[in-house]
């Protein structure tokens, strides 16, 4: 009789990276604390871990990250003078991110890739599944991407990674899978993986930032050989796991057609600031208005 696979609950946000394309911003600022119209981009990470129903979040972070445990934390200074203001609606939005989620915190101590990094959350999420949130990666709450994803998990079992496709001459900035279609439109069955190919890619279906991973991975983490960048490639684990049927396999792939924002990219971190805050009703009509000037102004793009 089979076994019905464990529900998914845990987090895990990798958010140890140095962030060196933003320096000098980040030189002391995380880079995922920068913020995005009007919250750091960590914060929309959280909330779509929430929104999919996983409050229980381990972020692995490391020096310089503790501006990330205060941003989750009660500030009661600010809280109190707010309440002594009367600014209710400040207060809300201070209070937010508190009450979010519970939120645990460990070091990777040493930046060894983010196969070394998630499995530093070993301890914490012990013999359960759990999903994985790249903080580079902002998905749009309009697409949900995660809840499919868990379904998927919870009913084939196995590992669950989320695939789309990119331009032929990027793929090689991405891990890239080689797949199998399935009788679900956008669900593919995963037979090889292969981080940032320089040639003969197998496809152009990218991994971007999101998976749902069995806790076997663990396991192959601890004996898996430094890979591309001489770092511990979560992508190379995944490729071991595609090659089970049980024990943390198979791998499938979600098909992402909906938007998603690079925020560790510097163009497409502007690109999200922007797309996000002309969706807004109190800062997208007149945003929409000024860039419409502004580029009637500059059709060369504002170089003149």
């Amino acid at each position: 009789m089979a076994t019905t696979p464990q529900r998914v609950r845990k987090a895990v946000i990798p958010a140890a990276g140095l962030g060196t394309r933003f320096l000098p911003a980040t030189k002391a600022t995380p880079k995922e604390m920068l913020p995005v119209v009007d919250k750091p981009a960590i914060q929309y990470v959280v909330e779509e871990a929430v929104s999919a129903g996983l409050d229980d979040i381990l972020m692995i972070t490391g020096r310089n990250k503790r501006a990330l445990e205060d941003h989750f934390d009660r500030n009661y200074e600010l809280e109190t003078a707010l309440a002594a203001k009367g600014d209710e609606r400040k207060l809300a939005l201070v209070e937010e991110s508190t009450r979010l989620a519970t939120v645990h915190y460990v070091r990777q101590g040493e930046p060894r890739g983010l196969g070394h990094a998630v499995s530093c959350a070993a301890l914490h999420v012990g013999d359960e599944p759990f999903a994985v949130l790249l903080g580079d990666d902002i998905i749009d709450g309009r697409d949900p991407l995660l809840p499919r994803m868990i379904e998927v998990r919870e009913r084939l079992g196995g590992t669950v990674i989320a695939l789309m496709e990119v331009d032929p001459s990027q793929i090689h900035l991405y891990g890239c899978a080689a797949v199998l279609p399935t009788d679900e439109d956008d669900v593919v069955r995963v037979t090889d993986l292969v981080e940032k190919p320089q040639s003969d890619a197998p496809s152009n279906l990218a991994l971007i930032g999101r998976y749902v991973i069995a806790p076997e991975v663990f396991d192959v983490l601890s004996k898996i050989e430094p890979g591309a960048g001489g770092e511990i490639q979560l992508t190379d684990a995944l490729r071991v796991l595609a090659n089970r049927d049980g024990d943390g396999g198979p791998v499938y792939g979600v098909l992402f057609r909906g938007r998603r924002y690079d925020t560790g990219d510097r163009l497409d971190y502007l690109r999200a600031v922007i797309q996000l805050a002309a969706q807004r009703e109190d800062l997208g009509p007149p945003l929409i208005a000024w860039l419409r000037e502004f580029l009637a102004e500059h059709p060369d793009g504002g170089r003149s």
